[in-house]
């Protein structure tokens, strides 16, 4: 072995889990669960409209793992992510787009773009997920991305949402969990939360078994909507029905006290609040 080797060799046994870690792979194991999502997106976009959704877009789409697991899934899919990091987006077209393959990748778009001017091509199906439009802070800037949304979707489109909220969602805390199969621990930080304008800092940091962390990973300076806000604005920007898909819950207790999610989301329209819950909302052309 050359010293040169040697020497590259010793640096790497030095560095930490956390040294040697990519915040992008991270995330995508912690944080994303396409395959869930995607059939979520295909099951209620079947039942509002009969038929299974093919062209789709992505916004705030960081690395776009969703717009390529998408275009995945069948052949005559495509799928058009919008984002406004230049170094994600590269990021996600080496390690997503590209090992994808051309079939697939082919039919993949990646762009450095403001979700508020992107209104073609028409879509099928529009997403913003994890939270993302919550950097629209006031009624007129999340209607105008509602009304952008609207005019980049066919005559049968449909824009979904996530959301979360509860008792919990107000409060500053930590929530830590291990992600399975891996080497590090996923922590969500709710860092402060202003009553008076409902905007909220949050964190992603990573712990790994050797005891390194990567704080920080992630931060978010928010609003946190409510499910009657958001609903009002999509009427507002022009959309003509809001669908708000509640998970279903079972008693896993003797006492009752116990609550366990079944995985399935049912369409609500009144439910009982919880200390944490994540919600979807379809909102149709």
């Amino acid at each position: 072995m050359s010293q040169s080797s040697r020497l590259e060799k010793k640096k790497l046994k030095n560095l930490t889990l956390a040294d040697q870690a990519d915040r992008h792979v991270l995330y995508q194991k912690s944080v994303q669960d396409t395959e869930t999502e995607i059939a979520l997106m295909v099951e209620k976009f079947h039942a509002l409209r009969g038929r299974e959704p093919v062209h789709f877009r992505e916004d705030f789409c960081g690395t776009g793992i969703l717009s390529v697991d998408w275009c995945r899934g069948d052949p005559e899919r495509s799928a058009q992510g919008i984002d406004l990091c230049k170094d994600t987006l590269q990021w996600g077209i080496e390690h997503n787009v590209k090992p994808a393959g051309k079939q697939v990748a082919s039919r993949v778009s990646l762009e450095y773009g403001n979700v508020l001017d992107v209104h073609e091509p028409r879509v099928d199906l529009t997403c913003a997920l994890n939270f993302s439009y919550s950097v629209f802070k006031t009624r007129e800037q999340l209607r105008q991305y509602f009304e952008a949304a609207h005019a980049g979707l066919n005559s049968e489109g449909v824009l979904m949402l996530d959301l979360f909220g509860g008792t919990t969602a107000i409060d500053t805390l930590k929530e830590k969990r291990r992600v399975e199969g891996e080497n590090f621990k996923f922590i969500w930080q709710q860092k402060k939360y202003n009553p008076v304008s409902s905007e909220i800092l949050c964190h992603i940091h990573f712990r790994f078994n050797d005891g390194s962390k990567i704080k920080k990973a992630f931060t978010y300076d928010w609003r946190l909507w409510s499910i009657a806000e958001l609903t009002e604005l999509l009427q507002e920007a022009g959309f003509s029905r809001v669908h708000v898909y509640w998970e279903e819950y079972i008693d896993s207790g003797d006492d009752g006290d116990y609550l366990t999610g079944t995985g399935k989301y049912i369409e609500v329209t009144e439910v009982d609040n919880q200390e944490s819950w994540i919600s979807y909302i379809f909102a149709e052309v």
